[in-house]
């Protein structure tokens, strides 16, 4: 531990935070916060955004200092180059394929593998 105070945020809190690019930009907002119950963490972030949500890695995102807001870690055209999902048909999450790959379009090894 590095003696640093942990940070904590109720889910409800960040429920409805914009999310920003990394050119400061506005690109939409944290929809939903799915929750592993078998591992204890944040699976990932419903984003909203152009009218979708999209799955994104907790890892993905950071809380932007003295703001009530997150920023994306990735070029937006990441997004644009997506699917989605709709608010009234998501999908199968407690299918770890389906987060396998939603983790991997991040760079990132999903939470159960470290």
């Amino acid at each position: 531990m590095n003696g640093s105070a942990p940070k904590f945020l109720s889910a409800s809190t960040i429920e409805k935070d914009k999310v920003e690019d990394l050119n400061g930009e506005d690109i939409g907002h944290i929809e939903e916060l799915m929750i592993d119950l078998d591992f204890g963490t944040v699976a990932y972030a419903a984003l909203s955004f152009k009218d979708k949500l999209f799955a994104v890695p907790w890892e993905a995102l950071s809380l932007k200092e003295g703001k009530h807001r997150f920023v994306f870690h990735h070029d937006r055209s990441l997004l644009e180059e997506s699917e989605g999902f709709d608010k009234d048909n998501w999908p199968l999450s407690n299918e770890r394929k389906w987060l396998t790959d939603v983790y991997a379009k991040y760079g990132f090894a999903p939470y159960w593998e470290k």
